[in-house]
């Protein structure tokens, strides 16, 4: 982070819940009567090819978000399910693949997060408001390596960002290197959620 560790005469950590920070970090500096705030995304990870949430939310939180143009939410609440598609010989009849969609449908998508791309990254990354992330810290610990690495989020959002917005050979869409898919599972089956893979950090 930059500081000079002579400098530094006591460190406190907070933990936070509901904010893309994780952990505030607290840094007075010896003999100024100043204090310097760090906000830390903390991910830990025990499997080397696991996948983490970033963020998830029903689609009409995202519409608020993005300016999301209402044929795009409806498109998106029946790949999510909240919306039951009545087309028959889905391959799950509660909600719709991206690539059981018209080709104009998955068009419209596609175009909105192309645009939305950098915008997208940053909120699901970095957040915004209160406590937004400065930074992301990586923790990987299995049975045989225990190592962690810290970025920037600037540079994390570049790493994670880093590819083309496309559809994936199961129906759902990577933005970069996030995964965009439906939640499922309990309690909230419905909601849109992204994933990214942490240990993709320790590459770049």
């Amino acid at each position: 982070m930059g500081y000079d560790l002579k400098e530094i005469e006591r460190v406190v950590a907070i933990k936070l819940h509901g904010y893309k920070t994780d952990v505030q970090v607290q840094i007075t500096i010896f003999m100024k009567q100043a204090i310097s705030v760090e906000n830390l995304s903390v991910k830990l990870v025990s499997n080397p090819q696991g996948f983490n949430q970033v963020d998830k939310r029903r689609v009409d939180d995202y519409k608020a978000l993005w300016n999301m143009p209402d044929d795009i939410v409806r498109l998106l609440k029946l790949f999510t399910g909240e919306t039951i598609p009545s087309k028959p010989n889905l391959r799950d009849p509660r909600r719709m693949f991206f690539d059981e969609m018209t080709t104009t449908d998955r068009d419209k998508i596609f175009d909105f997060f192309k645009e939305k791309k950098i915008l997208v990254i940053s909120d699901i990354l970095r957040g915004r408001g209160d406590f937004t992330a400065g930074w992301m810290l990586v923790a990987l610990r299995t049975t045989v390596i225990a190592k962690w690495v810290l970025k920037n989020i600037n540079e994390a959002m570049q790493i994670f960002g880093k590819g083309n917005v496309r559809f994936t050979d199961r129906g759902s869409m990577k933005i970069g290197r996030i995964t965009m898919q439906r939640k499922g599972g309990t309690p909230d089956p419905t909601k849109l959620q992204f994933k990214i893979n942490p240990v993709d950090l320790f590459d770049n």
